[in-house]
């Protein structure tokens, strides 16, 4: 069996952490070669390969392999023994309109779906539980990692000086040129523009060091906090980019699970 090449990132024991690549599995063209994306036109049957394979390499089964349906808002869906006892319709129901994973149940990879956009990884090694959170444009502005980082402070008594973040690789401050009515939102949700923006002939906004300082306004430690130096749309042959292949592409997978 093919099995997808990953990044895995350091949190210490008792959890894996990564993104895939596109390299290692069995989808063809702009998805290739390894998404397990169910929205965005592969094929059915590639996408269930790769997930076997994914699942084969974290020895887990299919039904403990976790991606919502991301709709950019704030809806974080926490993960416990009753959603798993759902049934596979349920669970994709709750799942729909969900752009964060939390969970503090062992053995069940969550994780976020992103061809751009900023994967965001949290880890309380303290109280055993992880979040996995996508931040495009519009959740950044909404401040996602911040309401995550919440909702984990009242399920499972989380204190942020104690957590661990991985920010993934997404589209960098040089790639990623918006339209004014972007910046407008940004400036509006109280963003400090002259940090996170510079202007060429369009604006340009720095997505990781957003969310990074939105980890570190709610009391995450920078130390504690990883920023992947990847650019998606830079680095092709790595990264799928829906910038540059357009929307009918892979995604990356970024997931966590706890042991």
């Amino acid at each position: 069996m093919i099995h997808p090449e990953l990044r895995y990132y350091d949190f210490g024991e008792g959890v894996t952490a990564f993104s895939s690549t596109r390299r290692g599995g069995y989808s063809e063209g702009n998805y290739g070669e390894f998404n397990i994306n169910r929205y965005c036109g592969d094929k059915p049957e590639s996408i269930a390969q790769n997930r076997e394979a994914l699942c084969d390499l974290l020895g887990i089964s299919d039904d403990c392999l976790l991606m919502p349906h991301q709709v950019h808002l704030t809806e974080v869906v926490a993960i416990d023994e009753a959603f798993l006892n759902l049934s596979t319709d349920e669970q994709q129901q709750r799942q729909e309109g969900v752009d964060a994973l939390m969970t503090n149940v062992s053995n069940v990879c969550i994780g976020v779906s992103t061809a751009d956009c900023i994967p965001v990884l949290l880890f309380d090694a303290e109280h055993h539980a992880v979040c996995a959170i996508h931040a495009g444009w519009r959740g950044t502005v909404q401040r996602i990692v911040e309401v995550a980082v919440d909702k984990m402070k009242k399920a499972y008594h989380s204190n942020p000086q104690k957590m661990m973040a991985q920010i993934g690789p997404g589209i960098s401050l040089d790639s990623f040129e918006v339209g004014d009515e972007v910046y407008e939102a940004f400036e509006k949700a109280g963003f400090e523009m002259l940090h996170i923006s510079h202007h060429e002939e369009k604006w340009h906004i720095d997505l990781p060091l957003c969310n990074r300082l939105q980890l570190e306004g709610v009391g995450v430690p920078r130390e504690h906090i990883s920023v992947a130096s990847d650019c998606t749309f830079r680095q092709p042959d790595t990264w799928f980019s829906a910038r540059r292949l357009g929307i009918n592409s892979g995604r990356i997978f970024t997931g966590i699970m706890l042991k």
